[in-house]
């Protein structure tokens, strides 16, 4: 950049530049020196966009899907709003008072056994029993048999596409295709489901409002509920749940407003106030999913923000660069009597523009990710994404990624216009130490404590925001800290006589040598990867190796109270050594807490799931296994008093349930007012039988219910396990027994698919540190190259510059995938064991990972650099230095 005499201007450009006259002198000079391109920014540049690119992909994708699931929230319902409960199906008042308010469609659902007669094949399903009104909004997608493999009336229902469902259907299934390939069947076949033989009329490809049952372990069968009458599983006490579906709008009547869906769930509660129906409704047809997301967003915003953090070293890097490489205009600048100010402000406009570059592009990838994810997962998604574009969304990545850019590059900034004129024509100083002025230094406060604030409120999750966002600081500065003692122990250790050695030595020894740039590049990424993975080697371990020795073999539901005894004779008939354990199961939902109803509440993220829906409940006379009471006392074993509960202590802590107050529950229709009569705390990780609430025997004792049962199995014979099973299909069609083991590695199967996509959340931070890396090795190009004309000009070989360059880089990098090691260790310790209070397993592959991550990088970004280095003749080198 140079400053040129006004009258030294041709008259030719005086008119051109006229129109700029207007413009600050600090944003001419900038604008003026962009002129020359923007190459040194690169690595600026693209780690603004990849945090901003983040941000902005992870809010418009969740706004898309959030769309979606509002525009189709009448089809994903399978109405405007519904109506559900356990147990009890809706007598004939309620069905009158809902039949009023629009066109209604009845369905229950249940777990079940599914077996093949004349042979052992047996499979966990799910059922839905509908009615003729099914669906009310939306498309069953069903293959049906073909008509010449039906008689009579069910060919002609076959062949009319109009037909209900459920009237096409009559006695038959429509299953999942999986059920098909398990059992071995085909369509025509029949199954058995309880005590009815059922033919299999069809396959199903897709139902509407599957997204908002519960979570399903097992394919779906379709009944009709005349169907499921004749199953003999529509028993008092069996875990069913009844759903009502009402289509409020007449066909091409506008739809219902929001208001109006308000006022019809309170009228609800005042004119059905013990009815104990679950009310949801089209504008948020899933609250789980919507939760789901909401963490999403959050978490995946906090590691864009992490990117950010660590992307900001290579942003105050390139700020440092560009400083030293205008030293020469600085210096002109300042003789000509240029203020400190004027250069500050003339930098800090060129930094804004590259800043709102790199700003631009992330926004532009940002939008990209989400319709390129749409159209390659769309159709596995399970709401169709809404295009749309949240000003919000993008106005949040824009406000980081420019807090976070001149967060970074303030200080370097600043310390440029404090140096002299007479520093500056120094061509080879060392680095100047002095600080910039105190107006920078608050304002490089108040930037970060914007960031700091601005994603504590964003983020839904103070504390966690606040957490990871320290914790990110801690890990960088440790890192830093481990990059500076590197240097200081370089510079005491003796020389080695290897002069590949002792180059390599000296280099990182420099004071502005690369220890602290890689070693914070690498470390900060490999740390949250390192720590990922362990967790998720600790999960698994449990999962897959340390819970089955010591969880039940079998869960049993369904067992009728008046054959427990039938149900343990059969147990012990195939194995005499099963150890059984048996608790009442009724499901019941809270309905008020301390008097005060619980739509009302607003309990933490952590609690709120306990009032979203039903939840199971038992009564004891004694203090159930896994448990232990922390306050309180348990009841007496003939206790005939008040209703009284016992309460999970840590959910009692966050609803602030104390001993003393109430919980109002409502079970079978009727609210239940019981005392807390003490809080206990509950080994989960046990999988004994257990509940967040456990009642008096006198309070639910007379209502109807069936028994839940644990069965443990010891020696592992797989083949006795399935006998069993199939044992108590034979006697107790009813029963529904759940493989333990299956239902883990179930689970442990999704749990794998979760941490991957952590992992490869996460990865971004590493991305960051690697474009950091490149943007080091980019900086001291210039000074490697000068050291290598020397060192060829002494006699030193193109393969020992080569080898020490890459002794250099490889110590670097296994210090920083060392100490990433150590401290990914530590935070995966303290998580598994403090967090989930589980047991804490080390994983070596997780170690190879990081160092093979780590000598990677360095060796692909040091090759690159080394390989230009050696490329530059020594002559025109000399000659410019």
């Amino acid at each position: 950049m140079t400053i040129a005499d006004q009258s030294a201007v041709p008259p030719a450009a005086t008119a051109a530049a006229s129109g700029r006259r207007r413009l600050p002198l600090a944003l001419r000079l900038a604008l003026r020196d962009l002129r020359s391109g923007i190459g040194g920014f690169r690595i600026f540049i693209a780690c603004v966009a990849l945090g901003v690119m983040v941000i902005a992909a992870v809010g418009t994708l969740a706004d898309a899907l959030n769309a979606g699931l509002a525009r189709q929230g009448q089809r994903l319902l399978g109405g405007d709003i519904t109506f559900s409960r356990i147990h009890r199906r809706a007598t004939a008042d309620e069905l009158g008072w809902l039949a009023r308010q629009g066109a209604t469609s009845e369905t229950a659902t249940l777990r079940s056994m599914a077996r093949v007669s004349g042979r052992d094949e047996q499979a966990l399903v799910e059922i839905k029993a509908i009615d003729r009104a099914y669906p009310l909004v939306g498309r069953l997608d069903v293959s049906w048999a073909a008509s010449a493999n039906l008689t009579g009336s069910d060919a002609g229902r076959a062949q009319n596409p109009v037909t209900p469902v459920a009237e096409r259907l009559g006695g038959g299934a429509l299953v999942d295709p999986i059920l098909l390939a398990r059992l071995g069947l085909s369509v025509g076949d029949t199954i058995r489901l309880g005590t009815a033989e059922i033919p299999i009329s069809g396959t199903v490809a897709r139902e509407p409002d599957a997204l908002t049952d519960r979570l399903t372990f097992g394919p779906r069968v379709f009944l009709t509920i005349a169907t499921l009458e004749q199953t003999g599983l529509l028993q008092p006490g069996t875990l069913m749940r009844w759903r009502y579906a009402v289509r409020l709008d007449a066909p091409g009547a506008p739809a219902p407003s929001a208001e109006q869906l308000k006022a019809l769930a309170t009228t609800a509660r005042a004119e059905l106030p013990e009815a104990g129906f679950i009310v949801r409704d089209r504008r948020d047809p899933s609250p789980q999913v919507s939760r789901t997301l909401e963490r999403l967003r959050q978490f995946l915003t906090l590691l864009g923000l992490a990117a950010l953090a660590v992307g900001g070293i290579g942003i105050a890097n390139a700020v440092s660069t560009f400083i030293e490489r205008r030293r020469r205009t600085i210096a002109v600048f300042k003789s000509l009597g240029a203020s400190t100010s004027l250069v500050f402000r003339a930098f800090l406009a060129e930094i804004v523009v590259i800043a709102a570059i790199g700003i631009a592009i992330g926004l532009v990838l940002g939008l990209a990710v989400p319709m390129a994810a749409t159209w390659l997962a769309g159709s596995a998604l399970p709401i169709e994404a809404e295009a749309t574009v949240s000003a919000a969304s993008l106005a949040l990545a824009a406000v980081y990624g420019f807090a976070v850019a001149l967060l970074f590059a303030l200080w370097p900034l600043g310390r440029a216009g404090e140096i002299r004129p007479q520093e500056l024509f120094r061509e080879m100083v060392a680095p100047i130490t002095r600080l910039p002025r105190w107006p920078i230094l608050v304002a490089i406060a108040v930037l970060a404590a914007v960031v700091v604030t601005f994603a504590t409120a964003t983020s839904g999750m103070a504390k966690v925001a606040l957490g990871f966002i320290g914790g990110v600081l801690v890990v960088l500065a440790l890192f830093w800290a481990l990059g500076l003692a590197v240097t200081m122990v370089a510079r005491r250790l003796p020389r080695p006589v290897r002069p590949e050695l002792a180059i390599a030595l000296g280099s990182i020894a420099a004071p502005g040598g690369l220890a602290r740039t890689v070693v914070v590049s690498l470390g900060a990424g490999l740390s949250l990867l390192v720590a990922v993975a362990l967790v998720d080697a600790s999960l698994v371990a449990e999962l897959t190796s340390r819970i089955p020795e010591k969880s039940p073999s079998y869960f049993v539901l369904d067992i009728p109270k008046g054959e427990a005894a039938r149900f343990r004779d059969i147990v012990r008939s195939v194995a005499p050594g099963a150890e059984i354990h048996e608790a009442p199961m009724l499901r019941g939902r809270i309905v008020a807490l301390k008097g005060v109803a619980a739509h009302l509440l607003k309990p933490s993220a952590e609690a709120q799931w306990v009032l979203n829906g039903d939840r199971g409940l038992t009564y004891s006379d004694t203090v159930p296994e896994g448990s232990k009471v922390t306050e309180g006392r348990w009841w007496d074993k003939d206790y005939a008093g008040e209703p009284l509960v016992s309460f999970e202590a840590d959910l009692a802590r966050r609803l602030d349930l104390k001993v003393g107050d109430t919980v109002t529950v409502n079970v079978l229709g009727r609210n239940v007012i019981a005392k807390v009569a003490n809080l206990r705390r509950v080994d989960w990780e046990s999988l004994a039988i257990n509940f967040v609430m456990v009642f008096s025997p006198n309070t639910l004792r007379g209502a109807p219910h069936n028994l839940l049962a644990t069965v443990t199995l010891s020696g592992g014979d797989l083949a006795r396990d399935a006998d069993v099973a199939r044992a108590l299909g034979r006697v107790l069609p009813s029963v529904t027994p759940i493989r333990v083991k299956d239902a883990i590695n179930a689970f442990a199967a999704i749990f794998a698919k979760v941490m991957t996509a952590v992992r490869v959340a996460g990865s971004v931070t590493l991305a960051a540190g690697a474009l950091v890396l490149a943007g080091a090795l980019a900086t001291a190009q210039r000074r490697r190259i000068v050291e290598a004309v020397i060192f060829k000009v002494l006699g030193a070989t193109r393969w020992r510059i080569v080898v020490a360059h890459f002794v250099e880089y490889g110590a670097l990098a296994l210090v920083a995938a060392l100490f990433a090691i150590a401290l990914g260790g530590v935070a995966a310790y303290v998580a598994v064991t403090f967090a989930l209070g589980m047991e804490f397993t080390w994983s070596w592959r997780a170690v190879g990972i990081a160092l093979a991550l780590a000598s990677s990088l360095v060796a692909v970004f040091g090759g690159i650099g080394t390989m230009g280095v050696l490329s530059r003749r020594p002559i025109p080198v000399l000659r410019t230095e």
